[in-house]
């Protein structure tokens, strides 16, 4: 194992560094979705990335994830790799967002790494090819077993969409058409995006509760979390969960990207003027607090998934300690390599 761990530092990484991050993204998407496709493909990508130790599950919202590491929302927009993600250790893969129509997202580079921050600079601005789309794509190749499937929901990056009744109408629109269609195990309402127009609109609690009013309008049957930003203040970061808490949300994917660039470890990676949030390591230390915050502040009832800088093992437990219930990660899988989450598991089940 440890082989594999120093060909993927070693050796891969330092080729595919070389290369656009969205053409690396896509040829990675095509390979996983062609693995994917048959017993055999999955068993090979099982035996060298799967996890086999001891039991590492967890049961969160009456759902049992084999392990406790969920794909974040960003990676796989599209949904083309649910038939795979088990395989690489994932106990469940969160797809999206996913937009009511279909978005071609932000001009490129939508993807810039900083490599001595262990940083992505994401700019995609909600990619995907629309709810109706992904709902049919999922429904004609279903889900690998035992990988659970979540939903992330936001607004389609478009001029329509920039006023507060567009916006709620795109929600609307993806959220009722998942349920009326019995897609996804739980959905998460992205309200934090920072690339969209109009920016982080629904991190304003009087325009998130008129969005949480349309959505309640739905008869949903599976838990309902919320992707919170974290570049707020911890007085709007609570107006926000006393909202989610009001409407009877299960809990928050904590957090989404990093908007202060002051916050890379190397400030020259970053552009001088923004140009989409920062993943990894950038993350880390502000999305941990605030798990902690609000673990402290909603109970042990409100699910929490932490979201942020995981790009080892001690990171991940350090999230778990602070109150996380489940580990969502995609930066760390690029960074470390796809035996991640084999270390990740194998850390939570030692403990």
């Amino acid at each position: 194992m440890k082989l594999i761990e120093q060909a993927y530092k070693k050796a891969l990484k330092p080729l595919l560094f070389r290369f656009d991050p969205e053409e690396v993204h896509d040829l990675f998407v095509s390979l996983g979705e062609a693995f994917g496709r048959n017993k055999t493909g999955r068993q090979l990508i099982a035996a060298v990335y799967g996890y086999r130790g001891d039991d590492a599950s967890r049961t969160v919202d009456g759902i049992t994830y084999e392990t406790p590491i969920v794909l974040a929302a960003g990676f796989d927009y599209n949904a083309r790799l649910t038939q795979i993600l088990g395989s690489v250790g994932f106990g469940g893969v969160e797809v999206g967002s996913v937009t009511a129509y279909p978005c071609e997202g932000n001009d490129p580079p939508r993807l810039k790494r900083a490599i001595e921050s262990k940083s992505l600079v994401v700019y995609k601005g909600l990619r995907n090819e629309g709810v109706d789309r992904i709902i049919e794509r999922i429904q004609t190749r279903g889900v690998q077993e035992g990988l659970v499937l979540g939903v992330s929901i936001a607004m389609t990056n478009a001029e329509s969409s920039a006023t507060l009744e567009g916006a709620v109408s795109d929600y609307h629109t993806s959220f009722k058409k998942l349920n009326d269609a019995n897609i996804g195990d739980y959905y998460t309402i992205n309200i934090s995006c920072p690339n969209v127009y109009g920016g982080e609109s629904f991190t304003d609690p009087d325009r998130l509760e008129t969005l949480l009013t349309r959505l309640s309008e739905v008869d949903c049957k599976v838990p309902r979390y919320a992707k919170m930003p974290i570049s707020i203040e911890w007085s709007q970061f609570r107006e926000l969960l006393d909202l989610l808490t009001q409407f009877d949300f299960d809990g928050a994917v904590i957090g989404n990207l990093q908007k202060d660039y002051d916050k890379i470890d190397v400030r020259s990676e970053a552009p001088e003027e923004y140009r989409g949030g920062l993943s990894g390591k950038p993350c880390r230390k502000r999305s941990t607090e605030l798990i902690a915050k609000t673990r402290e502040y909603c109970g042990d009832d409100f699910t929490i998934m932490g979201c942020g800088g995981v790009l080892s093992p001690e990171d991940a437990i350090e999230k778990l300690d602070a109150g996380a219930d489940l580990i969502q990660l995609i930066s760390g899988m690029i960074f470390e390599g796809p035996h991640l989450m084999r270390n990740i598991s194998r850390a939570v089940a030692d403990q």
